[in-house]
C-alpha cells in the first residue's frame, strides 16, 4: 500500500499549504513536489515506483486545480471528487506491484528509541502517517465538496455571513479533531466507539444535511465570485 500512502501525504501537503498560504499554483505544487522525497526516503526506487510516482504527483495537481475551480465554481463539485476517486481507485487496485517501503524510513523506525515508532514496519507507517495527514484537511475539503455535490451547501457562500462555517468557526477545528479521535478508536480495535461516535455526529447534522441550499445565495450574475470564495480550499462544518 506504499503507493497509496504516498498519494494521500501528497494530497495531504497540497490541503495543508492551501489552509497556510492560499497562493495560486503552490499548493499543489507543494504536494506535487513533496511525494517524491516522500517516495524516495521510503525506498520507492525502482523503476515501477518511479513512474507511480510521478503519475501520483500528477494526481495531486489535479486535484488542487479541480478542488479550486470547484469552489470557485467555475466547475461542479462533482469534478475533484471523481479526481480523487480516480486516484485512490488505482492506488488500491494496483497496491500488489508497488515496492516495499523501506530506505531511511525503514532504518529511523528500526533505530528510533520510541516503542510506538519501532513497533510498525515502513509500509505500515507510511500508511498510518497518509491517514492521519488527511484527516486534518482534505477531510475537511471532502465534507465540503460532498455537500455541494449534494446541493446541501452552496460554495459561493464561504467566507459571507450566512454561511454556516462563519457562525460556527470552530468546526473547522473540531473536524480534524473528530476525524483523528476516530481514526485513533479504528486503529486501537475499539470500531463499536467509532461507530458511535459517527452515529452522533450524524444526528447532530442531520437538519442541515436535510435541508436544501440557500436558492438565494447563489453567485452574482455577472459571475464575479467574492474573493474568499475563489480561493477556499480548506473549509469544513
Amino acid at each position: 500500500m506504499s503507493w497509496l500512502a504516498v498519494l494521500l501525504i501528497g494530497l495531504a501537503l497540497a490541503d495543508l499549504t492551501h489552509s497556510v498560504r492560499p497562493v495560486r499554483i503552490l499548493p499543489e505544487s507543494v504536494g506535487a513536489i513533496g511525494v517524491i522525497p516522500v517516495g524516495l526516503a521510503a525506498g520507492l526506487t525502482s523503476g515501477r515506483d518511479i513512474v507511480a510516482l510521478v503519475l501520483i504527483a500528477v494526481a495531486v495537481v489535479a486535484w488542487g486545480q479541480t478542488v479550486t475551480g470547484g469552489f470557485a465554481g467555475r466547475l461542479p463539485a462533482s469534478v475533484p471528487l471523481a479526481v480523487l476517486a480516480g486516484s485512490v481507485g488505482p492506488a488500491i487496485a494496483f497496491a500488489g506491484q508497488a515496492g516495499a517501503a523501506d530506505g531511511l524510513l525503514g532504518d529511523w523506525l528500526r533505530s528510533t528509541p520510541v516503542p510506538v515508532l519501532a513497533g510498525p514496519d515502513a509500509d505500515r507507517a507510511l500508511l498510518l502517517a497518509g491517514a492521519f495527514a488527511v484527516q486534518l484537511s482534505t477531510g475537511n475539503v471532502v465534507v465540503r465538496l460532498v455537500l455541494a455535490a449534494t446541493d446541501t451547501v452552496n460554495p459561493a457562500r464561504h467566507g459571507r455571513v450566512d454561511d454556516p462555517e462563519m457562525q460556527l468557526k470552530g468546526g473547522r477545528l473540531l473536524g480534524p479533531m473528530e476525524r483523528v479521535f476516530i481514526l485513533g478508536l479504528a486503529l486501537a480495535g475499539r470500531v463499536t466507539a467509532a461507530s458511535i461516535v459517527v452515529a452522533a455526529k450524524g444526528l447532530l447534522r442531520f437538519p442541515e444535511l436535510s435541508s436544501k441550499r440557500d436558492r438565494g445565495a447563489d453567485p452574482p450574475a455577472d459571475g464575479i465570485l467574492p474573493r474568499s470564495a475563489a480561493s477556499c480550499h480548506g473549509w469544513s462544518l
